[in-house]
Formats: C-alpha cells, sequence, structure tokens
C-alpha cells in the first residue's frame, strides 16, 4: 500500500517521502497515528515545505554525526566490572554500561548506537563499533577492568586501622607505664 510520510520515521523515510508498506501497518499504526496519508497531489503539495526542511535537517545532522564520529576514532573508555580469579566477570558489560562510560568520558553516545555482538563476559579490552548513521560510525577501544570489591576496600582500611590502632595502644601503654 502506497503512503504519504507526515513525520519522519527512522528505517522509513523522511516527510513527504511516498513509500510502500503493508496495509496494516499503514491501517493500524501510521495513519492513526497521523504519520501517514493518502499520498494525493494536494497532499504532496502540503508536504513540500516540510520535506525540504527535513531535508536540510537531515544534512545537518549527518554533517554533526560526522565530526562526532571523527571525534571518537582514538577514545578509549574503561569499564570497571566485578570479576572472579580467572578474568570471568560475575555479570556481563552491555551497551548500556558502555554508553554509560562515555557520557562520563563527556561523549554523548547512546546504547543504541553501539554495535555489540554480546555482551563482554571477561575482563579484556574490546574494539567496539558505534553506528551514528547509514555509512557514518566509527569505533572505540573498551577497556574492562577489575573493579575493587568490597572484601579489598575492607581488607586496606582494616590493615590501617589495626597498624594505627596498634600504634594509638602503645602509646597509651607508654603512657600508663
Amino acid at each position: 500500500m502506497k503512503l504519504l510520510l507526515c513525520r519522519n520515521i527512522e528505517k522509513l523515510g523522511i516527510v513527504g517521502d511516498v513509500v510502500n508498506v503493508a496495509p496494516g501497518y499503514a491501517r493500524n499504526y501510521l495513519v492513526p497515528q497521523g504519520l501517514g496519508t493518502e499520498p494525493t497531489k494536494s497532499n504532496i503539495k502540503a508536504l513540500a515545505e516540510a520535506r525540504r526542511l527535513a531535508e536540510e535537517d537531515r544534512i545537518r545532522e549527518r554533517k554533526l554525526l560526522a565530526k562526532l564520529a571523527e571525534r571518537m576514532k582514538e577514545v578509549e573508555v574503561t569499564v570497571r566490572a566485578r570479576a572472579n580469579e580467572d578474568g570471568i566477570l560475575y555479570g556481563s558489560v552491555g551497551k548500556r554500561e558502555i554508553s554509560e562510560a562515555l557520557k562520563e568520558e563527556g561523549y554523548p553516545i547512546e546504547s543504541d548506537q553501539i554495535v555489540l555482538s554480546s555482551p563482554l563476559r571477561q575482563l579484556d579490552n574490546v574494539v567496539v563499533e558505534l553506528k551514528f548513521a547509514d555509512g557514518i560510525g566509527s569505533e572505540v577501544k573498551v577497556w574492562v577492568v577489575r573493579e575493587k570489591s568490597a572484601d579489598d576496600e575492607d581488607g586496606e582500611d582494616s590493615d590501617e586501622t589495626t597498624s594505627a590502632g596498634r600504634e594509638a595502644g602503645s602509646d597509651d601503654h607508654s603512657a600508663d607505664a
């Protein structure tokens, strides 16, 4: 079924495009949501200006994405995760964790822009692909490193406390004697 798009729809088209879609998709989703209409001459003429603006926005956005992709070429990011002695993670590192680490570094990368075939399950460094738009992408190096566990931190604190306590205790006992 041919349909004139009233709004930009990712992976389908931009405003003013005449697309061929399944009748059920058009009847049950696109038309009721106001995303598409019948492709008559008057409707096409009415959406011509909106299409021109959408094309300009699309060109501008692709330029910004290309600049971002260029900035991302040499980026490395570290993700901390809990792991056993063999380097196997207790959980996994996925798109969301990588996205959050990149945002902490100042890069506005969403998890749906990260291409990851399967979650990372061991301590390692991996090159991960970023896809911003058709033909625009980059790669970043992701270092998955061991997170200090609470036991490690408690162990360090208890050693400091114990040695400080022994010193304080020895001073107290020497003062009593």
